[in-house]
């Protein structure tokens, strides 16, 4: 296989069906000096005549047969695996798994929805994460990209468009003090007793999801959203989270109070660093277009 030339087996394989160097190079786009070349190259790089030539007629010699015989057959699977690849990685077949943490919310299924239909070819499959993990199913292969709250400052993770900013709540439980406030100061976050997301979630992550708890040191820690919340109900702790979640997991025995003076939530799409398949760049231009689009609510 050393030194072997594609052009020179694909020109033989023409040949072989044509038995004519003026077809064979029209169908190359080739001339036929230049097929006479290929075909001379490979005879000598297998030791042997392949094809035999007069005035009136081309056939292929009995070697020449025989390789034909076993070349075609591998030529064709190799050419199925180079195409099957091209494909995926423009993104024409296969699958596409997108990771989310905690809801999916109305920014994130419109961009969904508008790359399934744009992409129908495609398995799209919808993964969620754990709160405390933003970042391990990518690294590990289980999903291509993903909506995780930023930030994000991870070497071999890449970050796309960012979506979704939205004011902070805090959830406390309904019998809380905070519970009947309009809005609450991010100085009174000192007091609250923060849910911070557990490990494996970077230290600078977690610290960010929970202002002031240095990562969940002074507070319990939780391993996913519904476990925070079920955390909160039972009053053994207070949550950050963005407004738009807090509308979608309103229930009994817990108050979303807004916090004035702390930065917007906000998710980022991500992907592994090189990874970024024709795919996951559609995929990431769905969400650039989704959150340029008015919201429903509008």
């Amino acid at each position: 296989m050393r030194g072997l030339e594609t052009r020179e087996l694909e020109c033989f394989l023409v040949l072989a069906d044509e038995l004519h160097f003026g077809r064979a190079g029209t169908r190359l786009y080739l001339s036929q000096s230049r097929v006479s070349q290929l075909l001379a190259a490979l005879e000598r790089r297998l030791g042997a005549r392949l094809v035999e030539r007069t005035s009136r007629r081309v056939r292929l010699t009995p070697f020449g047969e025989r390789f034909l015989e076993e070349l075609r057959p591998a030529y064709e699977r190799l050419s199925g695996v180079v195409d099957a690849a091209r494909d995926t990685a423009l993104g024409r077949t296969g699958s596409l798994r997108i990771g989310f943490q905690g809801t999916a919310n109305e920014q994130l299924m419109r961009a969904i929805t508008a790359f399934r239909r744009a992409r129908p070819q495609l398995d799209t499959q919808i993964v969620e994460l754990p709160l405390a993990d933003p970042f391990g199913a990518l690294r590990r292969g289980e999903v291509d990209t993903a909506a995780v709250l930023l930030p994000v400052a991870e070497p071999d993770v890449e970050l796309g468009p960012v979506f979704s900013r939205e004011r902070q709540t805090l959830a406390v439980p309904a019998r809380h003090p905070y519970a009947s406030l309009s809005s609450l100061p991010a100085a009174a976050l000192a007091e609250a007793r923060l849910i911070a997301p557990a490990p494996p979630a970077p230290a600078y992550w977690r610290a960010a999801q929970a202002p002031g708890s240095g990562g969940g040191t002074r507070g319990p820690e939780a391993v996913t959203l519904q476990e925070g919340l079920t955390m909160v109900a039972a009053d053994i702790g207070t949550m950050l989270l963005c407004r738009a979640t807090a509308d979608a997991n309103a229930r009994n025995g817990i108050a979303f109070v807004p916090v004035d003076g702390l930065p917007v939530s906000a998710l980022g799409v991500v992907w592994r660093r090189g990874g970024a398949t024709a795919a996951v760049r559609d995929f990431a231009a769905a969400v650039r277009e989704a959150r340029a689009a008015p919201s429903a609510a509008a």
